[in-house]
């Protein structure tokens, strides 16, 4: 059965989906983007994932032709036409048909969807992450700029690691996909608070009152002392990270802190 996708708010077969090579998207690599999963034939948190693709699109001065209600009647509209129930859908909002190369002109909307099935038991395993000196341009940007992530796999493969972990001389800031946190012997719960991508998964956790999470200023030393660490993303929900630069983060095996936000995450989107 062929999936659908819409190109500027026209439906078509995802194998006939085209935009022109003229596109900065593809020049110059300049665009944003938003991912959001459904689940039951339910998007989760939608309203939160547009926020930021609107807010992402007027920081780049890329403008939307679609208001809110007519971007969520399309993705309803995908929805039901690819009958998929549980995937994943990607807003791209590209640089346009630019005539110099430059110079960004009217932007191309592609709305596309692919299967998502979330591996609940992927998160005993957990993650090994390496550190690496960068900071992302525009980070608080969801931009389709993933240059550096996609460079280092090679490196990733070398040291056995599933992902890397960014830090501006020193001081901690995100995975190339996903939100850092640490765990404090204390049972603090921190995540970096400057010069991000400021997750929506992120966000759920932050407005736990009942738990003491807040934002820090994080630094490499800060690790030394963590009792547990996690990532959280779209697709990770909250996923637990036993090993850093080969040093086991605690004792090495899922926290108690990070199995309860896990829980948490997951029952939220049952119920959102």
């Amino acid at each position: 059965m062929s999936t659908y996708a819409i190109i500027n708010g026209a439906f078509v077969a995802e194998e006939a989906a085209k935009i022109l090579v003229s596109d900065l998207a593809v020049q110059r690599g300049y665009g944003i983007f938003d991912y959001f999963r459904i689940t039951a034939n339910r998007p989760g948190f939608l309203d939160d994932h547009l926020d930021r693709f609107y807010h992402s699109a007027a920081f780049m001065h890329l403008p939307v032709a679609e208001d809110r209600a007519q971007l969520k009647q399309l993705i309803t509209g995908l929805i039901e036409k690819n009958n998929l129930p549980d995937a994943g859908i990607r807003l791209t909002l590209t640089g346009g048909y630019s005539d110099n190369g430059y110079t960004p002109a009217q932007p191309n909307l592609l709305i596309t969807q692919s299967p998502f099935i979330f591996d609940a038991g992927a998160f005993h395993k957990g993650l090994r992450l390496i550190t690496h000196d960068y900071q992302r341009q525009l980070p608080e940007v969801k931009t389709i700029d993933y240059l550096q992530a996609i460079y280092l796999q090679p490196q990733l493969k070398a040291r056995g690691a599933d992902d890397v972990l960014y830090h501006q001389q020193g001081a901690l800031r995100e995975c190339p996909r996903a939100n850092f946190f640490i765990v404090t012997k204390q049972g603090e719960i921190l995540t970096p608070a400057s010069n991000i991508l400021k997750g929506i998964t992120r966000k759920k956790i932050l407005a736990y009152t009942d738990l003491p999470v807040r934002e820090a200023d994080l630094q490499l030393q800060d690790l030394d002392d963590a009792a547990e660490a996690f990532i959280s993303s779209t697709t990770k929900e909250a996923m637990p990270v036993l090993q850093i630069d080969g040093k086991p983060v605690g004792d090495g095996r899922p926290g108690k802190i990070t199995t309860e936000i896990f829980t948490r995450l997951l029952t939220a989107r049952r119920h959102q």
